[in-house]
């Protein structure tokens, strides 16, 4: 490889065409320079300079190859600054995973509040199920997630675990169920068929909704299940039944779909941010930094 003093040397000199000034610019003596000038040359195999007793010129070869060692001298001096800002995190990607409900809640905002303050970072997205994101940071893939909060005690001591948002859940009803907004009354809940997430994909979503519906003297009628939100509310509107969902997702509105509150006491649902305890990623700090102010 070639010595980044001696391309310094070699454009300084083609910019001052003169030995002694070109010497002084780089704080050196002109034999050394001449020196670090005729090893280059021997080590392209072509001569770059053409010298006389009074004059120096760049030949054809050197004036061709000028534009391609002064981008070379610039990525250079670039490489500190690209350092730092890869160090501090105002640079470089963040991967996160996300459920489908905050989409309609939480991710919007952090994403946008993140983006402005680190407006170079790549954000890469991946929406999945709680489970499935869980699995993928023991893995060691991503950042962090946006995940529906697991039962008290079942987060992996690997990971850590940040709540942003709680919120009740409220009844997506198909139409036919009447168009109505006053608050839905358990025993509709109870006698409805159900669509829900099924349990090992959101087990604490699932047990709010089934724990719902027992503790006022019913048994859970699944209808359908499916694992993405938009999914549920379709099979909504098609009148296979009704969900109980965070009450976000009145953000999507549906034709065919009403969302009403639930008259008793509601579930109340948490999301939170997911990661590696171990992650040292400077992007990951920033977005911590980000979620816990949204937090407060």
């Amino acid at each position: 490889m070639i010595e980044p003093r001696r391309l310094k040397h070699f454009a300084i000199l083609a910019e001052t065409l003169h030995f002694g000034r070109a010497a002084e610019r780089l704080g050196m003596t002109q034999p050394p320079l001449s020196q670090s000038i005729q090893a280059l040359e021997a080590e392209l195999g072509a001569r770059l300079f053409q010298r006389t007793r009074r004059s120096v010129a760049l030949t054809p070869f050197g004036e061709s190859w000028l534009p391609h060692v002064r981008a070379a001298l610039e990525a250079l001096e670039a490489l500190p600054e690209a350092a730092r800002r890869l160090r501090d995190g105002e640079a470089g990607r963040l991967a996160l995973s996300f459920v489908g409900t905050a989409t309609y809640s939480v991710l919007p905002s952090l994403v946008r509040a993140y983006a402005a303050r680190f407006p170079d970072v790549e954000i890469a997205l991946t929406e999945a199920t709680s489970d499935v994101q869980i699995s993928r940071l023991l893995a060691g893939e991503g950042h962090a997630g946006l995940i529906v909060a697991p039962p008290s005690g079942a987060l992996p001591e690997a990971l850590a675990y940040l709540p942003l948002l709680s919120e009740p859940l409220v009844a997506a009803v198909p139409e036919s169920l009447g168009d109505r907004e006053d608050p839905l009354a358990p025993e509709e809940a109870i006698r409805a068929p159900l669509i829900l997430f099924p349990r090992p994909a959101a087990p604490a979503f699932h047990d709010l909704v089934t724990g719902y519906v027992r503790a006022h003297g019913g048994e859970a009628k699944v209808a359908q299940e499916a694992t993405q939100m938009q999914t549920i509310v379709s099979l909504v509107s098609a009148g296979l039944g009704l969900a109980l969902v965070p009450a976000s997702l009145r953000n999507l509105a549906r034709t065919g779909v009403r969302y009403r509150d639930l008259r008793d006491k509601a579930p109340i649902l948490e999301t939170g941010l997911v990661w590696r305890r171990a992650e040292a990623a400077p992007t990951l700090r920033g977005f911590l930094e980000v979620a816990r102010e949204a937090r407060g």
